[in-house]
């Protein structure tokens, strides 16, 4: 089987790197006019045009994607031709912000109260009305912190409004939580449907540095709610293939903030951690094939290469350390690979995750629930 990925960046990497070992082969279709997977099939077709899409269809049995910033259309006028999983509804709600909180509430998931600003005006009177401190996200495109902005008072909205920049922004109240948490599911073509354990993520500057999974002191019941909610999600999306969603831990319970379509930073730990990882059960899922052990085999801590790759040599010395490097080139704010610790106990992985991450310049404190 041949898959076409929509995309030629790590997350498609690394689901090339799964499925090989199941004699799939790949082709990417790279818009960005930079793909940095490194190896197979390659088609460049900077800005979306179209230009090698039939080249692309040609040459693939189904299609997937390893981002959600696609327009539209291109992903419709693929559904008319190949399979694609998941589908066009599943990216089009998942790169709108307003249209995922409407479908939480829709669901009954938990989640921030929130409202819709097109202008600084309308972003003052939204912090007014619920109280700030209130957090601004534009309403489509943005990730890793970008597009965001912190209202402390309502006099920031201006400023915010200026620095997000972008046509409509979501407004949401301000939610008091002790820790951010994310569950990964899979869902096959024949409706099987997979959890991954609860992971504990920790955001620097907006970007996911740790996750440290099973989540620590995580009770059954909070585990099943969380696959309840993403269960319901999945079901009214009539999603295939692996959907994350992201969650805040209350004193009331979980709480939704955002999902994602498709494999995700804070499931990597799986490649080490689990018999079969979020790639390779994304895979299995769009293949219509059997999916694969989601446990955890043991405590795992995956920790995110930013801006600087690091002392490559000190990490590899480490027996209870697996490198992985992304081929790209050093860069602030970049995603360069990521690191992934065990160990058979939660206070061996704090002191294994805090002397892997003494090699990688820039690397925040460890902060977890561990301890």
């Amino acid at each position: 089987m041949k898959i076409g990925i929509l995309g030629a960046g790590q997350l498609g990497r690394m689901l090339a790197i799964a499925g090989y070992p199941l004699e799939m082969s790949f082709c990417f279709y790279d818009t960005s006019g930079a793909p940095s997977v490194g190896f197979g099939d390659i088609l460049v077709d900077k800005g979306g045009a179209g230009e090698k899409l039939e080249e692309f269809l040609k040459e693939v049995d189904i299609v997937t994607y390893e981002f959600e910033h696609l327009p539209l259309k291109l992903t419709q006028t693929i559904e008319n031709q190949k399979p694609l999983y998941p589908s066009s509804r599943s990216i089009e709600v998942c790169q709108n912000r307003a249209k995922e909180k409407a479908l939480f509430k829709e669901l009954g998931i938990p989640t921030a109260e929130y409202r819709i600003a097109t202008n600084a005006e309308e972003l003052k009177a939204a912090a007014q009305e619920l109280g700030c401190p209130v957090v601004a996200k534009s309403v489509t495109e943005g990730y890793d912190g970008k597009g965001q902005a912190v209202l402390k008072e309502a006099s920031d909205a201006e400023k915010a409004w200026a620095a997000i920049n972008h046509d409509a922004v979501i407004v949401e109240s301000f939610i008091n939580f002790s820790r951010e948490l994310s569950i990964i599911a899979a869902r096959s073509t024949t409706g099987e449907i997979a959890f991954y354990p609860l992971a504990e993520n920790n955001h620097h500057d907006g970007i996911l540095r740790y996750s440290v999974a099973p989540a620590p002191h995580i009770s059954a019941e909070l585990q099943q709610q969380a696959e309840s909610h993403i269960k319901a999600l999945i079901s009214e999306l009539g999603h295939v293939g692996i959907l994350t969603l992201e969650l805040f831990e209350t004193p009331e319970g979980l709480m939704a903030n955002e999902m994602a379509p498709r494999v995700h930073n804070s499931g990597h730990w799986s490649i080490e951690g689990a018999a079969s990882s979020q790639f390779e059960n994304h895979l299995r899922a769009i293949a219509g094939l059997p999916l694969g052990d989601t446990q955890a085999n043991k405590p795992t801590c995956m920790i995110n290469i930013i801006a600087e790759k690091g002392d490559k040599e000190a990490i590899l010395k480490l027996p209870y350390a697996h490198l992985h490097l992304y081929g790209k080139e050093e860069r602030k704010g970049r995603k360069l690979g990521h690191v992934t610790v065990q160990a058979d106990s939660y206070e061996e992985l704090a002191w294994r995750v805090k002397n892997v991450a003494s090699f990688l310049p820039g690397s925040p404190d460890f902060i977890s629930s561990i301890s």
